[in-house]
């Protein structure tokens, strides 16, 4: 029998934490991290990671287990997702994938073959970014569409980081990066829940929401992670830090690097949604302008759980 895995997923801003809770707390639910970001400990307020108030007693996982100076892979997400997955349901609960980092929700349910960070890996990975440093982006997209066209066609040449991802399994593997799609599992029944809404309700909302991160304490998150001196390492190249270091070199503003977070975050939204139109199956709701979807949604996942 295939494991039932809930996914809700979405842009940043669109209530997905609160849809989770709620969904949770009727389904016999606990929650699995599905951000990238919310795995490192000390980086609340620019994650939007979920409190102890919101979560109201229902556990998660895969939240706060990471120092910002360490590296976290789509392989790491994956084996401990699985591994989530696993405990929640031979306790009988539901597992519930909540985020918006669209790779990683693919990659666990289309059972990526993306090997692990050991040492080999990491000394690949930086010889592959040493190359595009090097030669640029265009020239490292070449390779790959030289290696694997039909891979280089869904990537675009200034998305280095996937490129390089694709270079990588390539190599590791000897296998298409393109044929990771056919290497799905029937491991997984999964109901996948997308949040949206209009867009410029959308981007009023992540606009009021990066304001009140800055009254929050943002700045002083960001500026300890500034302090760390990471900004090559993942934690410190997230959207709603990275913006603020220049603020802190005093070559900007707050108010220049505040309407830089609410730009980029904008940006973020709509690559989030580009990914889930395009890469997964996916049932579209939007509670902020129709609350009453709610109704829909849990009878749909209750139709979906008894079959």
């Amino acid at each position: 029998m295939t494991q039932k895995v809930l996914l809700i997923v979405g842009p940043t801003a669109v209530g997905k934490t609160d849809l989770s809770i709620k969904l949770a707390k009727k389904f016999n639910g606990e929650i699995i991290s599905g951000d990238s970001m919310q795995v490192y400990r000390k980086l609340d307020i620019g994650t939007a990671k979920v409190t102890e108030d919101e979560m109201d007693g229902i556990p998660h996982h895969l939240i706060d287990h990471k120092n910002s100076d360490e590296r976290y892979s789509v392989a790491e997400f994956v084996e401990e997702s699985r591994v989530a997955i696993a405990d929640i349901a031979i306790r009988g609960k539901l597992p519930i994938i909540v985020g918006g980092t669209g790779f990683y929700l693919q990659a666990l349910l289309d059972n990526f073959q993306l090997g692990t960070n050991n040492d080999d890996d990491l000394s690949l990975r930086g010889k592959l970014q040493e190359r595009a440093e090097q030669l640029g982006p265009e020239a490292i997209w070449q390779e790959l569409n030289d290696l694997d066209p039909k891979a280089a066609l869904k990537i675009p040449i200034n998305n280095t980081l996937r490129v390089i991802r694709a270079l990588e399994v390539i190599q590791k593997s000897n296998e298409l990066f393109s044929a990771q799609d056919d290497k799905k599992t029937n491991e997984y029944d999964p109901f996948i829940i997308g949040l949206s809404t209009d867009r410029a309700i959308l981007y009023e909302r992540i606009n009021q929401r990066v304001d009140l991160m800055i009254q929050s304490g943002l700045v002083d998150e960001a500026r300890w992670l500034f302090d760390q001196k990471i900004d090559d390492l993942p934690a410190g190249k997230g959207i709603g830090y990275k913006e603020l270091y220049p603020y802190f070199e005093n070559t900007q503003s707050l108010e220049e690097a505040t309407e830089l977070i609410k730009r980029n975050s904008r940006r973020y939204a709509k690559r989030q949604l580009t990914w889930f139109r395009n890469k997964m199956t996916v049932n579209w709701f939007d509670l902020i302008e129709y609350p009453e979807q709610l109704a829909m949604i849990e009878q749909q996942v209750t139709d979906w759980l008894r079959n």
